[in-house]
């Protein structure tokens, strides 16, 4: 339910940009937090002993998920791109509402047959990362709120696990598992969604900083696609391995854990992932301080391609036994979501500003989600069909060295041709592409 509260809109327009980025940077982390314990709770599980079709259950219940995920992210270029403020919050909770049905469901009916609610949940989460980001694009201070938002799905990823852990342990069933779990964070959500929508809009001097952005139309999109083309083709394959990693590491964190022998402790599962989220909170923090837009933009891609190079460092010392597992797991970790996280956030920002181009990031970074999740399920089957006796453990290491070589070739590739274009760009002053508004 979205409840209108004239005294702290009156409250929020009248805030210092400080206090507006401190309310709209803490209440977006805590909004996505609860957000990702209706998607994600059930990874925790192993459900080591059921078997369907030849292929553990465990695998059909993550390629179903990312399945309906996927197909949320290419319907979301359209809707993402197209949507207008006044709707936004309703879209979130009938999407979470759906959400929580499906985790209902999912318990209700026995398997095989509930994997069809894995489907319908990822369908409905898939577009409200955008959603949510709508709310924080376009602002000078875009970069700590896009941050703050980035960062939550690290803690929460590990917070929803661990929750997920305590309650199996206190008795609660792995089926039933993640409805309790949506029943736990349901009411906080909808505070702070609550909260969310009364941040105001962008003013004229975010607008004047960062571009004004509008809803795009078809034609702008395709015009946007056309105008970047080979860049946009070399961030995505890049981001098409960091989702397929990112993905795959987040759904057989248990059973990577399990290998390693931190099977029995559901706390790892956040404990390991809060250095990653301090250390690329500080790096990311500092590239909001660079004020030019394609300088900023550059330093993105430089902060992508030393993420790969990290993932692929943590593979060899782990395989060398220079480190422990765990510190294994918290540099990897670290590592992808030094280059996930700009790329989920300030990366596509930068880019509009750095080119003066008015549109939305939410086309963009939802034609490169939709690339990604289908990388995502592209090698879950090749992991099942292609190395079927392949650890889970060693396929992780043998896939964090490919990620680390290819990855950091092709970022490389986007930051050159950027630099190139924008040099030419501005050597013939091209005005900003008009979109329509």
């Amino acid at each position: 339910m979205i409840i209108t509260s004239p005294k702290l809109a009156r409250r929020l327009n009248s805030s210092s940009p400080i206090q507006l980025a401190m309310f709209a940077s803490i209440t977006s982390f805590c909004l996505y937090s609860c957000i990702y314990t209706f998607r994600r709770t059930f990874a925790v599980a192993t459900f080591h002993d059921l078997i369907f079709l030849g292929v553990q259950y465990k695998v059909w219940l993550v390629i179903f998920q990312v399945v309906g995920y996927a197909l949320a992210k290419i319907i979301g270029i359209t809707v993402v791109a197209e949507l207008k403020r006044e709707t936004r919050a309703k879209y979130i909770v009938t999407m979470i509402s759906l959400s929580a049905l499906s985790w209902f469901l999912f318990g209700l009916i026995p398997a095989p047959w509930n994997l069809l609610f894995l489907f319908s949940n990822g369908l409905s989460l898939g577009m409200i990362w955008g959603i949510i980001f709508n709310y924080l694009e376009g602002r000078k201070t875009t970069e700590v709120l896009a941050i703050g938002l980035s960062i939550s799905f690290i803690f929460s990823s590990g917070m929803a696990k661990s929750v997920g852990g305590f309650l199996m342990l206190s008795g609660i069933s792995p089926f039933w598992m993640p409805f309790v779990t949506c029943l736990l964070f349901a009411l906080p959500l909808l505070f702070f969604l609550n909260l969310l929508n009364h941040l105001p809009p962008p003013t004229s001097e975010d607008e004047a900083l960062r571009t004004r952005r509008h809803p795009m139309s078809g034609q702008d999109r395709r015009l946007f696609f056309f105008t970047f083309w080979p860049g946009i083709l070399l961030f995505i394959a890049s981001y098409i391995l960091l989702t397929s990693f990112r993905d795959f590491r987040d759904n057989f964190a248990s059973e990577i854990w399990t290998t390693l022998g931190y099977g029995a402790n559901p706390e790892i599962f956040t404990t390991a992932e809060l250095p990653s989220v301090i250390i690329v909170l500080v790096m990311a923090i500092g590239i909001m301080f660079v004020r030019g837009n394609m300088m900023a933009f550059l330093l993105n891609h430089l902060l992508i391609f030393i993420g790969f190079v990290v993932i692929g460092i943590g593979c060899w010392l782990f395989q060398t036994y220079l480190i422990s597992p765990l510190y294994m797991m918290i540099i990897i970790g670290t590592g992808l979501y030094m280059a996930y996280v700009p790329f989920n956030s300030i990366f596509f920002d930068r880019m509009l500003a750095a080119f003066r181009y008015s549109g939305t990031v939410g086309f963009i970074m939802y034609l490169s989600d939709s690339f990604g999740y289908l990388g995502s399920i592209g090698v879950l089957f090749f992991k099942e069909f292609g190395f079927v006796k392949i650890s889970w453990l060693n396929f992780f290491i043998s896939s964090g060295y490919i990620i680390s070589i290819a990855g950091s070739t092709l970022v490389l590739g986007s930051m050159l041709y950027f630099h190139k274009k924008h040099m030419s760009w501005s050597k013939t002053q091209v005005p900003a592409t008009k979109v329509s508004v």
